[in-house]
């Protein structure tokens, strides 16, 4: 039987899952770019049916084509091997080889071969050549995931909705590692810096390092990438307080770690590790594609394990790094289930295979680009003159922060400062744009401007007498 292209099968279903009242063959078809052969379409739609990808209705010229309404995980795949219980619906349903991944990582331990480290898995992949994604779910992706109409400078849009996303990020990476504080929780926690009841420190402090660690990427937007630089830092940031050697934040492992609940057994070797590192970061650098390289870093970071621990936190942050600096919508893990999560890493770790993760990383970017595309629509297009001087106005707003000015002094300083850099046609809305900026500092937003804790709540003390 001729073997149909995966990519080509993904096409179908874009078009099908578009039009919530089914669709039919000629759609189908006017939708596809190229148009196949009828013939070579019909083969392609059975193929799909029959695997339970599409479900069809009706006969005729009045067949119509529709995704199906849910994906039963409970019982069997078409493959015939058991699967995982629960339910996707249909926004997050699980291509074949997905649901195949599935199947193998849950298998008892004792039925799963362990493994070790596979060095080829790295060094075979060639930048922009292998892809992990298909052209097909690249250019969805960047489609629905533009955020900007025009050029903007790196971070533009980060930066508009940094208050939500520091929220959404932290709240959603942090539920991964089965955080338990809720969304509310979390959001008291990075804008009032209110502490939940009943939580843990380790809890509290997991959340407050992504929030140092995701402003530490917006703030820098034009400097970060994927060197050692930004990784190191991201990772000293996330561990920050959480391990037990409190020189292991933003070091390379040089001892064993093991994973649990899996055959997997990580590289030990530091050398070994230093060196793909390095190899997996001048990769992930050469990667022209923003969502490839967003993937290949939740694969191979992960993979790898290049910290004592904090890898996975590490990889879905970094994740954003390119989106960051494209200005396209970032990647908040919005609705990923942590089973179906862990149960992808598995399928990365023991089998090398990625499209169980391909699948949720596609569907969640799905989900977070449709949220921000909505908070864009309310915040609307950006101060063009706020953007022509977002280095003066950090600059002048982190002076009065850091060195504690009262009111009266940060009035007479901005007025000062705006008449000597700024032009006079400027000065006046520059001024205002600076004080409407000092009053409505606080805890979930003075990061921005890259003062510490320690130094808001000292001028914060001052500030609010």
């Amino acid at each position: 039987m001729k073997r149909i292209s995966e990519a080509n099968l993904r096409a179908i279903e874009e078009v099908v899952r578009g039009q919530s009242d089914g669709t039919t063959a000629k759609q189908i078809a006017e939708g596809l770019d190229p148009a196949p052969p009828r013939r070579t379409l019909q083969y392609r739609l059975k193929a799909l049916v029959d695997s339970q990808r599409l479900t069809v209705e009706g006969s005729g010229r009045w067949t119509r084509y529709r995704m199906p309404a849910t994906v039963q995980l409970s019982g069997e795949v078409r493959s015939g091997r058991a699967t995982a219980s629960g339910r996707l619906s249909a926004m997050n349903p699980l291509s074949e080889e997905g649901a195949a991944v599935l199947v193998q990582v849950q298998l008892p331990l004792n039925e799963r071969k362990p493994v070790g480290y596979d060095r080829d898995f790295l060094d075979s992949y060639r930048p922009n050549q292998t892809f992990y994604l298909s052209e097909v779910e690249r250019t969805e992706l960047r489609r629905i995931g533009s955020a900007t109409p025009a050029e903007q400078p790196a971070g533009t849009f980060a930066k508009q909705i940094l208050s939500r996303l520091l929220i959404d990020l932290s709240w959603n990476s942090s539920r991964l590692e089965g955080n338990t504080y809720s969304l509310l929780d979390t959001q008291r926690l990075i804008e009032a810096g209110e502490e939940a009841e009943g939580k843990g420190a380790l809890e509290t402090q997991m959340i407050l390092n992504h929030k140092d660690a995701i402003a530490f990427l917006v703030d820098g937007a034009a400097e970060i990438g994927f060197n050692r630089h930004t990784i190191l830092s991201l990772h000293a940031l996330l561990a920050d307080n959480l391990l037990p050697d409190p020189a292991a934040p933003g070091r390379l492992r040089y001892r064993s770690v093991g994973i649990a609940g899996s055959v997997f057994h990580p590289l030990e070797v530091p050398q070994l590790i230093e060196e793909c590192f390095d190899l997996a970061l001048a990769k992930i650098s050469a990667i022209e594609d923003p969502f490839e390289q967003a993937f290949f870093t939740m694969v191979q970071f992960p993979y790898l394990q290049p910290f004592d621990d904090v890898n996975k936190r590490v990889s879905r942050l970094a994740a954003n790094i390119p989106f960051i600096r494209a200005n396209l919508s970032p990647l908040s893990f919005e609705e990923v289930l942590r089973d179906l999560y862990s149960k992808a890493l598995l399928g990365v770790y023991e089998l090398r295979r990625t499209e169980l993760l391909r699948d949720l990383f596609v569907r969640a970017y799905r989900q977070s680009a449709a949220r921000y595309a909505a908070v864009r629509q309310s915040i609307g297009e950006p101060d063009a003159l706020r953007m022509r001087y977002r280095n003066a106005l950090r600059e002048v707003v982190a002076t009065v922060v850091r060195t504690t000015m009262d009111k009266q002094q940060a009035a007479a300083h901005v007025a000062s400062w705006a008449g000597e850099h700024i032009e006079k046609s400027d000065c006046e809305r520059f001024r205002s744009i600076v004080e409407r900026e000092l009053l409505t500092l606080h805890q979930g937003n003075f990061a921005r401007y890259r003062v510490t804790p320690s130094e808001f709540a000292t001028w914060q003390g001052v500030w609010s007498r």
